[in-house]
């Protein structure tokens, strides 16, 4: 057991979970790209419409990406993923209410990509239990309850969610190949805090 503690196990073990964790988000991308064509058609919406930035969802794109450290990249993939699961699980709920079995095929997707979501983030629980700090506490089912919205401005949100889980999906394997690569000496391999 003690074997499984060595600094060249712990490396063995996070790049083995980053290069599961990049198949999952390469995965969750083209499902979600599948997911976007058919949410845009069942929705009536115009593929190229502009959409605002969803509250309660972290942007994808990342002021001084390089300097954050390999614990900064899970934190902030957590934080957002359990946003996503939180508003996809309400997209689902809306769709339901709306459409009712109308539409299995869109549920279907939307269901699919919501436990693509949950399985991700429990993946990146994982990382940071290896990287020797826990995932921090989950305050809740993620951002607050948005005000009701019009059958419109609903839909114009779930497009903004799925374009931006899309934008996630991508920085994720960046994320996660950032991680993957070997770190420059064995004093920085467990804690991958510094010098990332």
């Amino acid at each position: 057991m003690a074997a499984a503690d060595t600094p060249s196990a712990r490396t063995l073990r996070r790049h083995d979970l980053c290069s599961r964790g990049i198949r999952l988000a390469r995965k969750m991308r083209s499902d979600v790209a599948d997911l976007l064509d058919i949410y845009v058609e069942r929705q009536g919406l115009d593929a190229s419409v502009s959409v605002a930035a969803v509250e309660g969802v972290p942007a994808a794109a990342a002021e001084h990406w390089s300097e954050q450290t390999g614990t900064q990249r899970l934190l902030d993939n957590l934080a957002a993923y359990r946003a996503f699961r939180a508003l996809l699980a309400q997209m689902l709920e809306e769709q339901r209410e709306q459409l009712g079995d109308a539409d299995a095929a869109l549920g279907r997707a939307l269901a699919a990509v919501l436990l693509q979501v949950s399985a991700f983030a429990y993946h990146l629980e994982e990382l940071l239990e290896l990287e020797s700090r826990g995932p921090p506490g989950d305050d809740g089912d993620g951002p607050p309850a948005p005000p009701r919205l019009s059958l419109f401005e609903q839909k114009l949100r779930g497009l903004g969610v799925l374009r931006e889980l899309a934008q996630w999906a991508v920085r994720s394997v960046r994320d996660l190949r950032q991680l993957a690569r070997p770190s420059p000496g064995p004093s920085s391999a467990p804690g991958m805090a510094e010098g990332q």
